[in-house]
């Protein structure tokens, strides 16, 4: 049984955006950020491993759970609403951020939030694409999809194109989690704006000057374990770290003792 202290608060962002988070265990802080179509529920396993040692705080991203989500949508105001946390988890704050959550974690570090050290899991990057190039078609199609209120086809699309077989998918829609995915289906262009068109910033990065650990799965397809060595690579104080036999879903069990290590090194 899980017998650490949860305390459920909100922070407010700098455009008066209501931050819910949820606070586990006692220690240094720690903030977790997720991914796409991830609400703090999802990073519940991971901070009930790493409660132990920290102070863990999950939130729900704007426009899922139980944030708000004023509009219009820019990726400064998702920067401004890590910030928030941020300042409201204390001083000298770790951050980890799971796919991309990692790179809106590392978009906050290069403009300055307040972050001790950081580490991410397999950022979404594309190795070979160039700034300036422009999104994705699919991108572009999946954002008009949910411009027209098409929350279940933008969904649809964007497991599609994460790899997910169309039997998979078949049966996930007559399943009660399809409904919860459909539910912040309208946040995935913010995950696309985060990213870019999916370039390395390496500008960007190198603006980054804390400890960042970046770490891949083993497992995982080649294109996504050298995109985590160009990032690596790209900071200054950067360093990789390759989990045997993970995959892009990762085992709690398998990153938390990594996360322990690192952020046990502050």
């Amino acid at each position: 049984m899980d017998n650490t202290i949860r305390t459920l608060d909100e922070a407010r962002s700098a455009d008066g955006t209501r931050i819910v988070y949820e606070r586990r265990g006692d220690g240094p802080a720690l903030v977790l950020v997720g991914g796409a179509l991830g609400t703090a529920a999802n990073d519940e396993p991971l901070a009930a491993l790493l409660a132990a040692r920290f102070a863990v705080h999950i939130y729900d991203r704007r426009g899922r759970g139980a944030s708000g989500d004023t509009a219009p949508y820019a990726v400064e105001r998702e920067i401004e609403d890590l910030a928030a946390v941020v300042a409201a988890a204390g001083t000298d704050v770790s951050v980890h951020g799971l796919s991309s959550g990692g790179g809106l974690a590392l978009r906050a570090a290069a403009a300055g939030v307040p972050i001790g050290r950081l580490s991410v899991y397999e950022p979404p990057f594309n190795p070979v694409a160039r700034i300036g190039q422009r999104p994705a078609a699919s991108v572009r199609h999946l954002t008009e999809l949910v411009a027209r209120g098409r929350r279940a086809a933008a969904l649809s699309l964007f497991l599609t194109e994460a790899g997910m077989p169309a039997d998979t998918l078949a049966r996930l829609t007559h399943t009660p989690l399809w409904a919860e995915l459909e539910a912040v289906a309208h946040t995935l262009p913010y995950d696309h704006a985060v990213m870019g068109n999916g370039a390395v910033p390496t500008r960007r990065l190198f603006r980054v000057g804390i400890p960042v650990m970046v770490v891949d799965g083993g497992a995982s397809p080649p294109w996504t374990r050298e995109a985590a060595r160009l990032v690596a690579r790209a900071l200054p104080r950067g360093r990789h770290r390759t989990l045997t036999g993970q995959t892009h879903e990762v085992a709690p069990h398998v990153l938390a003792p990594v996360l322990e290590e690192f952020f046990a090194e502050g």
